[in-house]
């Protein structure tokens, strides 16, 4: 057995996206015909808690949408140029003893996240990116910035992201990882419902401004909107 969270987006501006956390049965091992089973039964699972219109976000995704929406896909543009959001995100880092290493935009999504130079500079002490500096609190802001941003620019997705209530990823682990792909959309929806979507992604104040507290992902929830 696995457990996932689904997230949503939250009525509420000053709360963070919703999620409920799914126990479903894991099929272990690294083909295509594994994770989409996995898949399969993470989204049974939620089916029968009452979740019934849900979109997997990552390249295990049945649909071309949820590909689209991985950030090894989701492309930012940056001074021209069509970046991955996952390699805008590792090139920004900065470390105790070097960094950001602006060189791995420039890499294949799996390079930039496998670049040595990413484990062997020190401890992660927050990120840079164009003029701006971001601290690593809130944990999830910055990856939720550059997500967010790259989405906003892909107007003819908007539309479709919205047909959907709920999201996953079934490559996010919460006891290991902290940035979720599924969890940025819900926000993006959350932000787009609420009326300040383009306000709050306008600049970096305004984000950390309109910025919600986050939740810890191992909350029990009770509120959830599917369920009658």
């Amino acid at each position: 057995m696995s457990n996932r969270p689904v997230f949503y987006a939250n009525p509420n501006p000053k709360k963070d996206v919703q999620f409920k956390n799914i126990d479903f049965e894991w099929f272990s091992g690294f083909s295509s015909d594994q994770k989409k089973k996995s898949l399969q039964s993470f989204h049974r699972a939620a089916n029968k808690s009452g979740i019934k219109n849900i979109l997997e976000v990552s390249t295990k995704s049945n649909l071309s949408l949820g590909k689209l929406l991985s950030a090894f896909n989701l492309m930012y543009i940056d001074d021209a140029n069509e970046i991955p959001v996952e390699c805008i995100y590792q090139s920004s880092k900065c470390f105790q003893n070097a960094g950001p290493f602006d060189d791995i935009k420039f890499l294949s999504p799996k390079e930039a996240k496998q670049d040595l130079r990413l484990k062997t500079s020190g401890k992660l002490i927050g990120f840079k990116f164009k003029n701006d500096i971001w601290e690593l609190y809130p944990k999830k802001i910055f990856y939720d910035w550059i997500y967010m941003t790259a989405l906003f620019k892909e107007t003819d997705l908007h539309s479709e992201i919205e047909k959907y209530d709920a999201f996953t990823d079934i490559e996010f682990n919460p006891k290991t990882q902290i940035n979720c792909q599924a969890r940025s959309v819900a926000l993006f929806i959350q932000f787009k419902q609420l009326g300040i979507l383009q306000q709050t992604l306008s600049c970096k104040k305004e984000f950390c401004k309109a910025y919600p507290k986050t939740l810890k992902l191992d909350e029990n929830l009770s509120l959830f909107p599917f369920i009658d």
